[in-house]
């Protein structure tokens, strides 16, 4: 059968939503230098997804387009996380391109819906329609198709707070949430163990997400500094996994290729 998706006009070509539901385990990092040169280095490495930081990461809104044009020639799916989950955050990330949305510093299963909320046009969501937007294919789409465009987009809720966790089984439960996603720092240092990933009340909350997404038919995401925590995690879990970072990895090879060197 046809995928109705696959047929839009619209940027990218990743659906990343189809894989997640069959059970797949998506690698992807995190875009936050602001350089659309960067970015499309990142994508061209052959990552399922990448996440353009606007919360974290240096650049702004309006370094945004020029990240997602980078993009626009690969296969991995161009990822947005605003500033915050107001609705004209989500829906210009959106309506510049973005094939889904990372909303950060959730708590509460209602702030979860209404994040979700702004990612859909009516009447699955509140977001405004512009028909002529990049992420609706530049006026090439009509009315008929809105609920397609709804169908493609991934919403990703991060859990970084206690309240989150205690709520995980409740957000993972709300249509739309795909992904709950795990901040590590923003969760150990909220659980008053910073920077301790190997303590039972981080390593307890981990595997709450886990089940809550597992038991909803969602995928549990986690950013991790390097490939070498994977083995736990994907035991644990966890199969929408961060490998670092553009920033990361230039620190990385810069220190590694100076050590040598030194040697």
């Amino acid at each position: 059968m046809t995928d109705p998706t696959a047929l839009l006009p619209v940027p990218g070509i990743v659906d990343l939503r189809g894989r997640l539901q069959v059970g797949e385990t998506l690698f992807g990092t995190f875009a936050g230098l602001g350089s659309p040169v960067a970015t499309e280095i990142l994508a061209r490495a052959g990552f399922d997804w990448l996440i353009i930081d606007l919360e974290h990461g240096v650049g702004t809104e309006s370094e945004l387009l020029p990240a997602l044009h980078a993009m626009g020639a690969t296969p991995t799916a161009a990822l947005v996380r605003p500033q915050s989950a107001e609705r004209l955050r989500i829906g210009r990330a959106l309506d510049l391109g973005a094939h889904g949305i990372m909303v950060p510093r959730i708590d509460l299963p209602e702030q979860a819906r209404e994040a979700i909320s702004f990612m859909r046009y009516p009447p699955d969501g509140t977001r405004g329609l512009a028909l002529s937007t990049r992420g609706a294919g530049l006026g090439e789409l009509g009315h008929g198709d809105v609920r397609a465009i709804n169908a493609r987009l991934l919403g990703i809720i991060q859990i970084e707070s206690p309240s989150a966790v205690r709520h995980a089984a409740e957000i993972a439960a709300i249509d739309g949430v795909d992904v709950l996603f795990v901040g590590p720092a923003d969760l150990s240092h909220s659980l008053g163990v910073p920077g301790r990933f190997d303590d039972p009340a981080y390593l307890d909350a981990l595997r709450h997400v886990a089940t809550c997404a597992e038991a909803a038919g969602k995928a549990a995401g986690i950013l991790l500094r390097d490939a070498a925590a994977l083995p736990r995690h994907r035991e644990l879990g966890f199969r929408f996994i961060g490998l670092g970072s553009d920033g990361a990895f230039i620190a990385d090879g810069a220190r590694a290729v100076l050590a040598a060197a030194r040697r």
